[in-house]
């Protein structure tokens, strides 16, 4: 058995408590997704994606329910019940492109609930669900992916306060001599402490979990990494060309990058936004978010799991970055952020040498901040 798949089957520890856990979870989940959509839908929400989705998140919690109690096997329930849960992602997700949240107020407390948010990132847990029940992973499994999820995505965050950090140390000099900062000078001290931070973040968790430098997959480029780097600049491109029409044909307006209207107002930021998106920002993004966190989880994961597993902390750690529009063009650009992000981590398995996600990533930065101002 190959080394990926050892990663996620043979978990069942014949306790048949622990072998429950993942179908209990997944009824309960499943069903908090299904009423998350029936309630707005019965409201009179007119849109027929609620409906259908409602029914998919149905069949879901069938499906794990039917496994909970083993009347179904988990080959046959565990791709149907991640599949179903896709499908109630993506139409949960289109409904909110489209401006419905499916908001109500907690009785005492006064607080708005988005019930159509609630459903998409339930719904997308259960498709984790699905797939995990498929894999046959236990209970103790499951609780080993969770919390090593949960801390490479606090890994993520920390890598942001980590820039903030290391732009404060690099702005100090300047702030003490009560100098003021060009646009150009501020924009590069930005990116020479997003470098110094991600790397610094990067290094101490090295540190953390006593791997030495040999972790990092960094290796002499030849023809076969060209190679890989025209592929992949040919797929980001095309699968982000491919998406953004269907978006624009379905009526999905995206965000913009919060950098967009810099580069609109001052046009002499790309001397420094370009080289640094390519030998700054693609590399050290790469660093933390592939080679740290993509391949700290092979252990636990499956290679493809991982890759989905890191995309998905990627994509969180940029929902600041594009908060410049409301939460349904927010949610269409971070999914589309999500995708790239697996080719790059497919690119990444694929290699397993971290310059070639870095150079797509960079040069992809770089063409699509100069395609700003075409």
């Amino acid at each position: 058995m190959s080394d990926t798949a050892q990663a996620v089957e043979g978990e069942d520890d014949g306790d048949p408590l622990s072998s429950a856990v993942v179908p209990t979870v997944g009824t309960v989940l499943a069903a908090l997704t299904a009423a998350a959509l029936a309630i707005p839908a019965r409201a009179g929400t007119d849109e027929l994606a609620l409906w259908i989705a409602a029914v998919g998140a149905l069949l879901t919690t069938g499906l794990f329910l039917t496994r909970r109690h083993e009347l179904i096997e988990r080959r046959i329930a565990g791709p149907v019940a991640a599949g179903s849960s896709l499908l109630v992602v993506v139409l949960s997700g289109y409904a909110i492109t489209q401006g419905v949240y499916g908001s109500v107020v907690v009785p005492g407390l006064e607080w708005s609930i988005s019930l159509l948010f609630l459903a998409f990132f339930v719904g997308a847990g259960t498709v984790g669900l699905g797939v995990a029940e498929f894999a046959g992973v236990s209970g103790r499994g499951l609780y080993r992916r969770l919390a090593l999820s949960l801390e490479l995505l606090v890994l993520g965050v920390i890598g942001l306060f980590g820039i903030s950090i290391a732009q404060l140390f690099l702005s100090l000099p300047v702030v003490l001599t009560g100098a003021e900062l060009s646009a150009l000078q501020g924009r590069l001290i930005e990116y020479l402490s997003f470098g110094l931070g991600l790397g610094a973040v990067a290094a101490g968790y090295l540190a953390f979990r006593d791997h030495d430098l040999s972790f990092i997959d960094l290796e002499t480029p030849t023809r076969w990494t060209v190679g890989w780097i025209v592929l992949g600049l040919g797929l980001i491109f095309g699968v982000n060309l491919a998406i953004s029409s269907l978006m624009s044909a379905a009526g999905i307006e995206g965000s913009s990058h919060s950098l967009t209207q810099d580069v609109i107002d001052q046009p002499e930021l790309l001397f420094v936004i370009v080289p640094a998106m390519v030998f700054i920002v693609g590399p050290f993004e790469e660093l933390l978010y592939r080679n740290i966190i993509q391949k700290s989880l092979y252990g636990t994961f499956s290679r493809y799991g991982a890759v989905v597993v890191a995309s998905v902390v990627f994509t969180l750690v940029h929902i600041a970055a594009y908060a410049t529009a409301g939460a349904g063009q927010i949610l269409a650009s971070l999914s589309l952020l999500f995708v790239l992000s697996m080719i790059l981590g497919v690119l990444y398995v694929r290699t397993a040498n971290l310059l070639v996600p870095a150079l797509v990533h960079g040069l992809y930065n770089a063409v699509v901040v100069l395609m700003i101002i075409v």
